[in-house]
């Protein structure tokens, strides 16, 4: 870089420029004044080539340049094209490539912390705060922070770790950056922000300490009316049409659009979120909202449908909004739903109308709750045998749009695994207890619920299905191999997406508190690592269970195992059935056309001919 000679100053004068000192304006050594007009100068600034031209909409071209705009302590790369600010651009690093038209102010001032470091409050509205927000978050560590935040230790030293990782990136940044190729046009201001390359924003109204986390191959857009204030927003996120985020963290592949208002919330891995609210609520991966009238507060939440009106009351009393609840992987809430906090609800269930007693079904999964005026009704098992449930396992991994790069949170998509599958085991002795118990009765109560003689039937043989299926599965994968360690014998933990052995979480758990892990790579590296190992630590509990399920005292035979694949044939043939049946239902009730209905048993009659293929071969 250069100074400026005698005759380009005289130049830049010509054309409406002016400056504090004009020695403090350093240039390329092709600078050509010509393309710089209506600027004012202050501090030191650094202005690169401005040579080539520089697309704004789709076929339109302008020249590089900067015009009719206020500099102040400011770094601009080559080809960029900055024009019409109407207040100024104060301490920032801009980087090549850049298109910056029509906005107000983008500035960073002193104490900036770029949307890094603020502890939230998920769940528990009036908490003391569990969740630290910056950049290096993901769905699995900000679970570990809401689960233990009771422990005082492991506490303080994750939020050490993290202080000393925003510290560490921080430490010599003075100012703000915008990164190459990003687009800003048509905003309103930008203050603490900092912007990576690839950024699209347009006509956004506040930006506010904020970090815009893209990646190459997936940008962050930040669209029409948009407000964000403390938040970071990673790769491929989209943040549109009025919505407004406060402290909030935004995960990869997420849209949140459409008026939508987010308050101390999380959402990771393709969340969608529009019209509606939420407030303390941790939305994991695949969690979707797309109506005015739903709130999600203080619940936490991962593959998870809201249902228009669904709501969730988090006063139990007057002691104000302290109440939260836990809808487990693949729950749904019809329309209309509400749920009085605390509540728990099993995996993969689905509610309807007003339940309330503080519904904990998380011994019986797969279950239908419904509200019937007073009466709360149970309906064990019986989302197992549904056309929604067999839609949507085969629906997410389809729909994961993050790039190979960018998958900071980790997913299993596994419906069937040690969590929910340990969970079916539960389920099937609960009802089976129940039974036995009270006899042959009409109705059966659990925890405030009302399940129908018939229903509870019903919900032993679905949860039988489910384990055979499981277990034949699994067996094909591994045959008769003895399983390589015991890890994974014990209790499962869903970490929003992640499906892990009880005692490899505990295991990193105690690590943080004990200062063993010291950074957040390595704390993310124990997270991949056990992901890596899931289908042997699958198998370590899975080869108990089998022997458990077949009274089998030594290791599994070929002739149990024999017996395994041929249950398993037989249990997925009666889980077809019952799909197929609950299809046809729905079509006689006349709320799907025949070609749909035709379409779907064709695709259902596929799947069953390629299980009878595969074991042919």
């Amino acid at each position: 870089m250069r100074r400026l000679t005698e005759q380009e100053i005289k130049i830049l004068q010509s054309q409406n420029c002016i400056a504090e000192d004009w020695t403090q304006i350093l240039v390329t050594d092709d600078f050509k004044p010509s393309r710089v007009r209506g600027v004012e100068f202050y501090g030191r600034v650094e202005l690169g080539s401005m040579n080539g031209d520089i697309e704004v909409s789709e076929d339109f071209m302008k020249p590089c340049g900067i015009n009719n705009a206020t500099l102040r302590n400011v770094r601009i790369g080559d080809e960029c094209l900055i024009e019409n600010v109407r207040n100024y651009i104060n301490n920032y690093d801009i980087g090549n490539g850049v298109l910056i038209s029509n906005v107000c102010a983008i500035e960073t001032k002193k104490d900036a912390r770029f949307g890094e470091g603020t502890v939230i409050s998920v769940l528990n509205e009036v908490g003391k705060g569990n969740v630290m927000i910056f950049d290096g978050l993901n769905s699995q560590l900000a679970s570990l922070m809401v689960k233990y935040e009771h422990d005082e230790r492991f506490t303080q030293n994750i939020r050490n770790i993290v202080r000393r990782n925003i510290e560490r990136k921080r430490k010599d940044v003075k100012r703000g950056t915008i990164g190459n190729r990003v687009r800003i046009v048509n905003t309103q201001t930008i203050t603490n922000c900092h912007i990576s390359s690839g950024c699209v924003i347009e006509g956004a109204s506040r930006l506010n300490e904020c970090t815009l986390k893209s990646i190459p191959e997936a940008s962050v857009h930040i669209g029409t009316g948009v407000i964000c204030e403390n938040s970071v927003i990673y790769d491929g996120s989209s943040i549109l049409n009025n919505a407004k985020l406060e402290n909030c963290f935004v995960g990869e592949a997420c849209m949140i659009t459409d008026g939508f208002t987010a308050a101390n919330s999380l959402f990771f891995a393709n969340c969608y979120m529009a019209n509606g609210e939420a407030c303390a609520a941790f939305c994991g991966p695949f969690s979707a909202s797309h109506h005015k009238s739903t709130l999600l507060m203080g619940g936490m939440y991962s593959f998870y449908n809201a249902g228009s009106n669904t709501n969730f009351s988090n006063h139990a009393y007057k002691m104000g909004p302290m109440h939260w609840g836990v809808l487990e992987r693949g729950t749904k809430t019809a329309s209309g739903s509400y749920i009085l906090m605390p509540a728990q609800i099993g995996t993969f269930s689905v509610c309807f109308g007003k339940l309330m007693y503080h519904p904990d079904t998380r011994k019986l999964p797969f279950s239908y709750l419904i509200a019937y005026g007073d009466e709360m009704v149970l309906v064990p098992g019986r989302n197992l045998t549904t056309v929604g449930l067999y839609r949507d396992i085969r629906k997410w991994p389809k729909r994961d749009k993050r790039s190979q790069g960018g998958k900071n949170s980790i997913v299993n998509f596994d419906w069937l695994s040690p969590f929910s599958v340990g969970g079916i085991m539960v389920a099937k002795r609960t009802l089976e207890s129940l039974k036995e118990v009270s006899g042959d009765v009409s109705t059966y109560n659990f925890h405030d619920y009302v399940i129908r003689n018939s229903s509870l039937k019903k919900g032993i043989k679905y949860y039988d299905i489910a384990l055979r299926i499981y277990m034949g599965a699994v067996m094909k994968r591994h045959k008769l191999e003895r399983p390589k360690s015991s890890v994974g014998t014990g209790k499962w933990s869903d970490l929003s997406g992640v499906l892990i052995p009880l005692s490899e979480e505990e295991r990193i758990v105690e690590a943080i508190r004990n200062g063993e892990l010291k950074n957040i790579g390595d704390i993310r590296q124990q997270f991949i690592d056990a992901h890596a190992n899931y289908a042997e630590y699958r198998w370590a509990w899975s080869y108990r269970l089998i022997r458990e399920y077949y009274g089998i005292e030594g290791d599994i035979t070929p002739e149990i195992a024999e017996q395994v694949q041929e249950d398993y044939i037989q249990a997925r043939r009666a889980w077809i059935a019952e799909i197929r049946k609950d299809a046809e239902k729905e079509f006689e009730l006349g709320d799907i056309s025949k070609e749909v209905l035709d379409e779907f048993l064709k695709d259902l009659d596929s799947e069953v001919e390629f299980e009878k293929l595969k074991y042919d071969m």
